[in-house]
């Protein structure tokens, strides 16, 4: 499973899903369902464009865990 880290680095930056949104133009329904981990694919202009607003790799919003089955 592909866990999301949205949540945790807007926490770290003290930002609300609007601030980032404002910040990247990104739509806010896509921000929430990025923030909720309720996605099934992630367009590569949307990483990219919240990886530039933190200044971070891929694999700080992305995280690859095993399933427990």
């Amino acid at each position: 499973m592909i866990r999301i880290h949205l949540s945790r680095l807007m926490g770290e930056h003290k930002e609300k899903i609007a601030d980032l949104q404002r910040a990247t133009g990104l739509a806010r329904n896509t921000l929430a369902g990025l923030y909720r981990e309720d996605v099934n694919r992630v367009d590569l202009a949307t990483l990219e464009a919240i990886c530039k607003h933190y200044r971070c790799p891929v694999g700080d919003l992305l995280e690859y865990v095993e399933d427990a089955s």
